[in-house]
């Protein structure tokens, strides 16, 4: 990488593509490839034929790793984390990993209390009830 600036994700620096990307949460990836393995299963009569060794393992882990299994849930948690400019890195970060405290969610995105936009730890403590509440309610 001469001349060009190393990658860190703790500091947001991931190439500019990957900022602006879209990215998803393993529940929202995993709502897609359940309504496509659902989609396969009606067109086929035998689903299996259809779906690859991939998107079945895709699938299998991103439903062992997701969350949130509601469809309304997975619209809440991307409403609630949007409302606070978490740019998708660190909205899916968030999303993916739940964590508890103010403390392990800027040990897992650092770039949270990055200078210029930093979040206090009462704001990210609101984002992380708010999130409890839509898992406990789910």
């Amino acid at each position: 990488m001469s001349g060009e600036e190393e990658e860190n994700a703790a500091e947001l620096k991931i190439g500019d593509e990957f900022l602006k990307a879209k990215c998803l949460m393993n529940c929202e990836v995993s709502l897609i490839l359940e309504h496509k393995y659902e989609q396969l299963q009606l067109v086929s009569e035998d689903p299996m034929n259809q779906v690859s060794q991939v998107f079945e393992k895709s699938l299998q882990y991103v439903k062992r790793f997701s969350r949130y299994k509601n469809p309304d849930a997975v619209r809440q948690v991307r409403e609630i984390l949007s409302r606070h400019q978490l740019t998708e890195f660190e909205l899916c970060v968030l999303g993916n990993l739940c964590p508890e405290t103010a403390e392990e969610a800027v040990a897992m995105v650092p770039s949270l209390k990055t200078k210029g936009r930093a979040h206090s730890d009462e704001a990210i403590e609101k984002m992380l009830n708010d999130l409890s509440l839509v898992k406990r309610f789910e």
